[in-house]
């Protein structure tokens, strides 16, 4: 069965930057894109970015494109999620996604196309 577990939330400064990380077990990773979503309180949880199974392409959010990078490291069943230039409404839980759908070069950007969710980190941003 298929495992994620995310990690390195926290509590940061607007402008301030956080990197998450996410690590994926019981399955082989490179068989999954792999996405990030957020749900900031009394909101739908919505995509953030993805990044491919051959970690060639990567796609995220308007609200976020020119912030935040995604980057897997496929030795180590790794994906990360690096936040800059934070802003309060990046507050949200952060959540881990592995998709099987599609292939080698594809980005699922809809919840329904992932299989497989971690558990979250939240992420607060302070003005």
């Amino acid at each position: 069965q298929v495992q994620l577990v995310e990690s390195g939330g926290g509590l940061v400064q607007a402008g301030g930057s956080l990197r998450l990380s996410c690590v994926f077990s019981g399955g082989t990773f490179t068989n999954y894109a792999m996405g990030w979503f957020r749900q900031a309180p009394g909101r739908h949880r919505e995509f953030v970015g993805a990044i491919s199974r051959s970690e060639t392409v990567t796609y995220f959010a308007d609200s976020v494109k020119g912030r935040f990078t995604v980057s897997r490291d496929n030795a180590k069943n790794q994906v990360s999620l690096q936040m800059r230039n934070l802003t309060p409404d990046d507050t949200a839980l952060y959540y881990c996604a592995a998709s099987s759908r599609g292939d080698t070069y594809d980005i699922p950007n809809r919840e329904s196309q992932y299989n497989y969710w971690g558990q979250g980190t939240q992420v607060t941003v302070s003005s």
